[in-house]
């Protein structure tokens, strides 16, 4: 690594344009190019020794026992809290501006006319991207984590990311015929996940599933009779129901509300690109609570041990954006670095619902 090409340009904007990458990528007001889950449900959290843990709580209540005056009060079996723990994963992705391309910056800087703000917006036009990656790579595992309990990564170089949350084979579900056909008792499958949640003293808030969900949930038969009931006109032909009717039957019946999960990430190994859907196909995921867990992290090697001449700025706490140069071949670089992963706690009050999974 060596200094950047374009030194004294860093030193002033890349903190600007770091800031605006984060805010931009996070916007609350509907410009955000994305709608990232893991942010939402998800706290921060800093691990000092760079390693993730993930509390699996088993709580009962249990009412107290009516004795006899002087008679010895009965022994209750005490709650347990289990951990699963792992390192960290790295994480990180880097792109450089080629000899083409700084030729025509270095015209643009000799070119009195055309104003540094221009120059600028050329050079960090990829802050935004290495900060985005990691964003991705994060929905990636947080999504493959919430719906199937292991958080898998699509995109990999060397030794995969797999990390196993440890969720209760109790609280996975399948259905008793395919949803695929209309006629099937969708209902009654769902009830399933609803009483397994009552018996464990759960209220299930909040349900989150993919479009095969969906589109099989809405044109369900006996989900689009129960929405004629509730609308009352029973006994008339309803259509296929659409997103916001279905999340009406859930909400009156079950008193939960209803996400889709409809993000694509793509990946991109040995420069071909890869659309894929990190959310496991025709699973729901039924949640008690807006947070299920942490984002872990801490800090990376370079953040303590910076290398001389680069250019440094933090996102996020917990993602370094680096800016320097190398030669043979002349290349400038912006990279993005972080030892961070989703984490889920408490996951006996996390339920999966696989609609392709038939069980007796």
């Amino acid at each position: 690594m060596d200094k950047s090409l374009y030194f004294q340009l860093t030193e002033r904007y890349l903190p600007q344009f770091v800031t605006a990458a984060v805010e931009l990528l996070n916007d609350k007001n509907g410009d955000a190019p994305r709608n990232y889950l893991f942010r939402s449900m998800l706290r921060p959290s800093f691990s000092a020794d760079g390693r993730w843990t993930s509390l699996l709580g088993k709580y009962t209540r249990v009412k107290a026992d009516i004795v006899a005056l002087d008679a010895e009060l009965p022994i209750k079996s005490r709650d347990s809290l289990e951990r699963i723990n792992g390192d960290l994963p790295k994480l990180g992705l880097k792109l450089y501006l080629s000899e083409k391309q700084m030729k025509d910056i270095d015209n643009m800087l000799a070119n009195a006319s055309i104003e540094e703000r221009t120059i600028v917006a050329k050079i960090f036009e990829d802050v935004p991207h290495v900060i985005e990656a990691i964003y991705e790579e994060l929905e990636d595992l947080f999504l493959t984590e919430l719906s199937t309990g292991v958080g898998l990564s699509h995109n990999n170089v060397g030794q995969g990311v797999r990390l196993d949350m440890g969720f209760y084979a109790a609280n996975k579900f399948g259905v008793k015929a395919s949803w695929e056909n209309a006629s099937s008792d969708v209902l009654a499958d769902i009830k399933k996940v609803f009483d397994k949640a009552k018996l464990d003293r759960n209220r299930i808030t909040d349900i989150y599933v993919d479009d095969k969900w969906l589109d099989n949930f809405c044109k369900n038969n006996g989900v689009r009779a129960l929405f004629g009931f509730q609308q009352s006109f029973a006994g008339a032909t309803v259509p296929v129901l659409d997103e916001e009717q279905a999340a009406a039957v859930i909400k009156r019946k079950w008193k939960a509300n209803l996400h889709l999960v409809d993000m694509a990430q793509r990946s991109e190994a040995n420069g071909e690109q890869t659309t894929f859907l990190g959310w496991a196909e025709g699973v729901a995921a039924f949640v008690c609570s807006d947070i299920v867990g942490d984002l872990v992290w801490t800090t990376v090697a370079e953040a303590t041990r910076p290398v001389a001449g680069v250019t440094y700025q933090t996102a996020d706490e917990y993602i370094l954006v680096s800016e320097y140069s190398q030669n043979d071949p002349l290349r400038e670089f912006t990279s993005s670095q972080a030892m961070v992963a989703p984490v889920l706690n408490n996951v006996d009050k996390i339920y999966l619902l696989n609609s392709t999974e038939i069980v007796a």
